[in-house]
């Protein structure tokens, strides 16, 4: 559904909702790495991305970090996934040139365009408040660093690999 670069800023984004107190709690780029197990020089990065497109306020030096910049509840998915992933409008069909668009659609069209359609209702109206909810809520809290896991829960994407093998 979207690369590894919005994924993170996701994960960002949601670390910061969770904290959401109305800006007053501030966690530095390492922070947010640390605590979501991604690549420092990657969070700062994406951060900046998110600070740029008024989505997240940062400040410099001690007490500084990051926050979001209005409640989680004003945040949609759908905001941070258009900052990061290209627009591909074309409707491209799979069985290539030539068949949809002339004549009769392709015998996947109208799975396909249900699917486009179900994906961006949920990122235009999933907001970054589910977060906050489960955490500050419903008491989810990030396992620790050192934490193992009875049996580690695999990704979506390593979920979906194995079950196309």
């Amino acid at each position: 559904m979207y690369g590894k670069q919005t994924e993170r800023a996701i994960g960002a984004m949601s670390r910061l909702a969770e904290v959401w107190d109305e800006g007053k709690t501030r966690l530095s780029a390492f922070e947010i790495a640390d605590e979501r197990g991604l690549p420092r020089p990657m969070v700062a990065k994406i951060l900046t991305a998110l600070s740029q497109a008024n989505l997240v306020n940062g400040s410099p030096g001690p007490g500084g970090g990051y926050a979001l910049a209005r409640a989680p509840s004003e945040i949609t998915l759908r905001q941070v996934y258009d900052l990061f992933e290209r627009q591909d409008r074309s409707n491209l069909c799979p069985f290539g040139g030539g068949i949809c668009g002339v004549g009769q659609p392709c015998a996947l069209h109208d799975q396909l365009v249900a699917t486009q359609r179900n994906i961006n209702e949920f990122l235009s109206g999933t907001t970054f408040d589910n977060f906050r909810i489960a955490f500050q809520e419903n008491g989810l809290k990030p396992a620790s660093k050192d934490a193992v896991p009875e049996q580690p829960r695999e990704s979506y994407r390593a979920a979906e690999r194995r079950r196309h093998t």
